[in-house]
This record gives structure tokens, C-alpha cells and sequence, in this order.
């Protein structure tokens, strides 16, 4: 009885949905609170079901469950909500991935780091994707694999023990005490992972930030398809695509758009691509320069997910090693570069640089020349034997469409690898799917990241590259669109509220084609001690995004995000983009970012009336 009211009530919610439930990637800062993710959004959610309503404007006020759609969303809470009701288990303890991978490295990552033994049963086969020597021998992890006949054949055992079902029904899953977690592979759609009994529940939160860092959750489309086949009792089928003409498409886009010829990998997010760069490229270390360390070279202020992913990784293995690298400010990328580099080569270690062009949030653009001068240069080590020439990975999401790669651009002449967020402007913010693409020195580095992006089932879904297909085609009108806007609403504040420090690029640099969209705002503060003054600029700083997003409301956004089809993000990077970032590296600062698609005389009216109140 029970079950037939949930699944009526869920039944009447697939119709009455937001569309912003299926359509958008990010969501809003100022209806949501980080700590209380998923269970704000569902203990309102459950509100509403015990009232059986299920009115739009009902779910349309619910708070924001995640602010970015591959950290988690309505529908996948919804879904995790659904399936741990059936199963009377809390619905913390469900979590739902797009990859088949993920969320067993998950738990193999905290047994690595507490010393515990893991044990991975199943009864068909394991995913022709899951290389268990390439895990073990890359990755660190330490398991077993072991086939059994049935799910009552799983005996006790001195550790985790991980169950892996691959089922045609979102909810066949059968649950028992020796088994600690049940991960139900969801046909094309991704997969459901329960963690059962109260003992592991220490696993819940390690487990989310691992989808948080190196995956993403069950996409919207595939959760509300998982929904529709759940409350049906249908079995899950393959959804129809025209994937091969879409990857095809993409493809060839993207060496169009960053002028390149090699081969263009799609992940199902940024990070997602990332973490594919990384365990590639470490990969490729552990084999090709055997006993050797490695040292990620990442700016400590750059965006949280690439400084913690970074460091996730090195936490894991013993022969990875972070080392910060100072960009922007008062620091010179190129200088600092060329300091970090010429240490390493003493090591005789192996350096890869993550780097961003123009760096966040302070939109900055080093000297190319000399930059490509200092990664072309020769060193030695202590011994006077050649260095490890770097590998430099550069995160060009604020700019795109800028040529590095190709032959006679500034990043041709030495191993360069480029990768964007594909949430931004590839997709328009429809999608999350990233993308990676290499100069003619890295054939071989891109061999070994692709291995690792379909090892971690990390490669972007049948949509995302639909999507993208559709996209891509007007990125780069709608960046010039964009950045005419913000030209012009960076003129306007600098003319309004000079004394406030704007980053934003030269004139100069955008005539050699640097045009992002994206600025940030140091507004001006006052009080007699620097605390005061800091604790000032903060209140300021939030005073003027309420205004903009309660004036705008339309438009305007608390939001982590930019390259949008339309409307204008407000964010302070210290609060969102940098939310695991040293705090002395934080910028507590406004970033504002702008579409090519937005009322900006009404924006700069609201800013004129911010203005006047202070």
C-alpha cells in the first residue's frame, strides 16, 4: 500500500517537475546550504509527499539539493530517496553514479587509506571495463575478486566486501549482513550504490567526495529514465542515440575550435577529464621513467576541485607529491614556473604543471613567450643528467577558443595537453561534459588517458554528446557575444565605482584574442583595522549580489558558473569555487561572469543604485 502511494506521488512529480530539474547544470547559492545537501532538499521533499502535493509551484520552492548538477540534483535525490524507501534504509545511505567504476574505487580509496582489506564478489561477470591489475598496480588499490554462485553464497569476511549485480530493474536488489555494499549496475544509465548496516556508515561522506572530485552523479536524464522504469516496473533497455555521428561531430569541432589535430577525449564533466589526465599521466610515469617520483604542480589558489582532486591523488600513492606553484597577484606564473621546475629537475622527478589561462578568479594572462620559453628549456639534475622535460596541462575554460596547441602556437614546441569544462561555454551551460585535446608531442600521453577515462567509466553519455554536437558549432560567436558585454559592464563599473579593483584583461590582450567573460571585484572597504576592513568588504560583497539576484531575479544568479546561454553568475570564489582551498589562498572578491544574452542596462542601473548606498 505504501509503496503504490510512493509511487503515485513520484509518478505525478515526473509530470509536474520544473524543467530546471532536466535542463540546468548549476543551481542557486542563496537557497543552499552545503552542509545540508540532499537532506534539506528532501526532508522538504518529504513535506510535500506526506501532503501528497505535488504542485509545480510546490517543487519549484524546494531548496537547491547541490548547486552543481554532478555533485547531485532533485532527480537523483529523488531516486536515491525512492529506492532507499523500498529498501528502509536511510536515503543518505544511497548514492547514485553515471560511472560503473566510481563508486567502487570509492571504496577502495578509504580502505587504501585506512588499511583495510576489500573483498569484490559477483556472480556474472565483472565490466569489460574493469582492469583489476591496471587498479592495483596504478590506482595503489589492494582487493580481491571473487565469483560465487548466488548472493547467499557471500560468506563473512575479515573487511569490506563489495557485491556487484548487474540487473535490468532499478530495484532488484537483495540485501544481506555479510555484504557491505551493493552496487547495482544500472544497464547504460550508471549505477545505484547502497552502503548497508549502520557500520559502514563512516563510508557515506568519503564516498560523496569521490562523486563530488572524480566523477559525477547519474544525470538528470538518466535518473528521470530510471524513475519512469522504477514506478512502471519495466526493465531497464539501451536508450537510442545517434552516438557514433555525434562523437564524430565533436571531434572534429573541437580540433576545429582549438586547433588541433589529435585525438579529442569527452569525459562526462571537467573534474571527470582531469582525473583521466592524472592517473593517465601517472601511468605513463610509472612505466616509462620506473622508480621516479612525480610532482603535480598546481596553483594553491586555483579552482578547489583541481586543488583537491590533485592532492587526493598524491594522498593515495607514495610517488605522487603536490607542490604549489604561485601564479597570480603579486606572483608571476612564468617565474614561478621556471623556480618549481628547476627544483624538480634536481629531483630527477617527474613534472606535470595543472595550470589556468587566464588564471581564477583573477583573470590573468602571463607573457606566452616567455612562458614557452621556461617549459623549453633545457635542465639537468644534481647528477648532470638531462631532466624529465614537463607536461604542461593547461585548463583553458575562461578561454576556449584560444589557439595553443596547433603548430606555431605558443604551447606547440613542448608536451601540452589542453582541457575545458564543458558546462560552460561548450555546452551553454546545458551540459557538464569536458573535453581534452593534445599538440602533436602527446599521441602517446593521450593513449594512456583515454585507457584511464574508460577504466573509471568516465566518458561523457549518448546526451552530453548530442549536446555538445549542437553547441558547439556557435561557441565561438557567443563568446565574442559575451565578452562585448562584459567590456562594456567593466567600462561602467570602472567609471561608476573607481575605486573598486577590477581583473579583468587588457585591451591589449584581448586584441591577441584573450576574450573571456568573466571578471572579478575588489570593492572598496574602510574601518580602522584590517580585520574590520576585511569583515566589511565581505558584507559588501554579499550585499551587492542580493541586490543584483533580487533585482534581476530573471537574470541574475548566486551561482558558481559561467559561459551561459543567458543571464549574469555572481559568486565569491572563497565561498564556492575555492570551498577546499588553503584559507590563506582564498579570494574573498567578487566574481561576476556574463552572457551575450542579458538586459545590461538594467544591470548597470542596479549596480548604480548599489553604488549610491554605499
Amino acid at each position: 500500500m505504501e509503496k503504490d502511494k510512493m509511487f503515485n506521488y513520484i509518478k505525478e512529480v515526473l509530470v509536474n517537475m520544473p524543467t530546471d530539474w532536466l535542463k540546468l547544470t548549476t543551481h542557486r547559492l542563496d537557497i543552499y546550504d552545503e552542509k545540508l545537501a540532499k537532506t534539506q532538499f528532501l526532508e522538504e521533499f518529504e513535506n510535500l509527499y506526506k501532503k501528497n502535493n505535488s504542485e509545480t509551484a510546490a517543487l519549484h520552492k524546494l531548496p537547491t539539493a547541490y548547486d552543481y548538477i554532478r555533485l547531485g540534483h532533485p532527480l537523483s535525490c529523488i531516486l536515491e530517496w525512492t529506492i532507499a524507501n523500498l529498501h528502509k534504509l536511510d536515503p543518505q545511505n544511497v548514492i547514485s553514479f553515471q560511472s560503473k567504476t566510481i563508486p567502487i574505487l570509492a571504496i577502495l580509496r578509504k580502505n587504501l587509506l585506512d588499511n583495510k582489506s576489500t573483498q569484490i564478489v559477483y556472480t556474472d561477470k565483472l565490466p569489460d571495463y574493469f582492469d583489476t591489475e591496471l587498479i592495483q598496480r596504478v590506482y595503489g588499490y589492494n582487493f580481491d575478486v571473487k565469483k560465487v554462485e548466488s548472493l547467499n553464497d557471500v560468506s563473512s569476511f575479515d573487511g569490506s566486501t563489495i557485491f556487484i549485480s548487474q540487473n535490468d530493474k532499478v530495484d532488484k536488489v537483495k540485501l544481506n549482513s555479510n555484504i557491505d555494499f551493493y552496487i547495482n549496475l544500472q544497464a547504460d544509465l550508471g549505477s545505484v550504490l547502497i552502503v548497508n548496516t549502520n557500520k559502514n556508515a563512516s563510508y557515506i561522506s568519503a564516498i560523496q567526495h569521490v562523486r563530488r572530485r572524480e566523477t559525477i552523479s547519474m544525470t538528470p536524464d538518466n535518473c528521470h529514465i530510471a524513475l519512469k522504469a522504477l514506478i512502471e516496473n519495466t526493465s531497464l533497455s539501451p536508450q537510442k542515440s545517434d552516438l557514433p555521428a555525434n562523437k564524430n561531430q565533436v571531434t572534429t569541432l573541437l580540433n576545429k575550435i582549438t586547433n588541433t589535430n589529435s585525438k579529442a577525449l569527452v569525459a562526462s564533466c571537467g573534474l571527470s577529464m582531469q582525473y583521466a589526465i592524472m592517473m593517465g599521466l601517472t601511468q605513463f610515469a610509472t612505466e616509462n621513467y620506473k622508480g621516479k617520483k612525480i610532482k603535480f604542480i598546481v596553483p594553491p589558489n586555483c579552482y578547489g576541485g583541481t586543488n583537491d582532486q590533485a592532492r587526493r591523488v598524491a594522498d593515495c600513492l607514495d610517488n605522487v607529491t603536490v607542490v604549489d606553484l604561485p601564479v597570480d597577484g603579486d606572483n608571476d606564473m612564468v617565474q614561478s614556473i621556471d623556480t618549481v621546475l628547476n627544483e624538480v629537475a634536481k629531483q630527477d622527478a617527474v613534472p606535470y604543471i595543472i595550470a589556468e589561462i587566464p588564471t581564477n578568479p583573477r583573470v590573468e594572462v602571463p607573457d606566452l613567450k616567455k612562458l614557452q620559453d621556461v617549459l623549453n628549456a633545457k635542465r639537468t639534475t644534481e647528477t648532470g643528467t638531462t631532466a624529465i622535460d614537463p607536461v604542461f596541462i593547461l585548463d583553458q575554460t575562461f578561454c576556449p577558443d584560444v589557439h595553443f596547441l596547433g603548430e606555431g602556437d605558443k604551447l606547440s614546441t613542448m608536451r601540452a595537453i589542453s582541457y575545458a569544462s564543458g558546462s560552460k561555454f561548450p555546452s551553454g551551460g546545458l551540459c557538464t561534459a569536458g573535453y581534452c585535446v593534445g599538440n602533436t608531442k602527446t599521441e602517446a600521453l593521450l593513449e594512456y588517458i583515454e585507457i584511464n577515462l574508460n577504466l573509471c567509466d568516465n566518458e561523457a553519455t549518448a546526451l552530453q554528446y548530442e549536446i555538445l554536437a549542437k553547441q558547439l558549432p556557435s561557441i565561438n560567436q557567443r563568446i565574442k557575444n559575451a565578452y562585448k558585454n562584459t567590456r562594456e559592464f567593466v567600462n561602467f563599473i570602472h567609471k561608476t565605482l573607481p575605486e573598486a579593483k577590477i581583473n579583468f584583461v587588457s585591451e591589449e590582450l584581448a586584441n591577441e584574442g584573450f576574450t573571456p567573460s568573466v571578471f572579478s571585484l575588489d570593492l572598496p572597504t574602510k574601518g580602522n583595522t584590517a580585520e574590520e576592513k576585511e569583515a566589511y568588504k565581505r558584507r559588501l560583497n554579499l550585499q551587492l549580489i542580493n541586490l543584483m539576484i533580487t533585482e534581476i531575479p530573471e537574470e541574475s544568479k548566486f551561482c558558481v558558473s559561467y559561459g551561459q546561454l543567458k543571464g549574469c553568475y555572481w559568486t565569491v570564489p572563497a565561498t564556492s569555487t575555492q570551498g577546499t582551498t588553503k584559507e590563506g589562498d582564498k579570494d574573498y572578491i567578487v566574481r561576476v561572469s556574463v552572457s551575450g544574452n542579458l538586459d545590461l542596462e538594467r544591470h548597470k542601473e542596479v549596480f548604480s543604485e548599489f553604488v549610491e548606498s554605499i
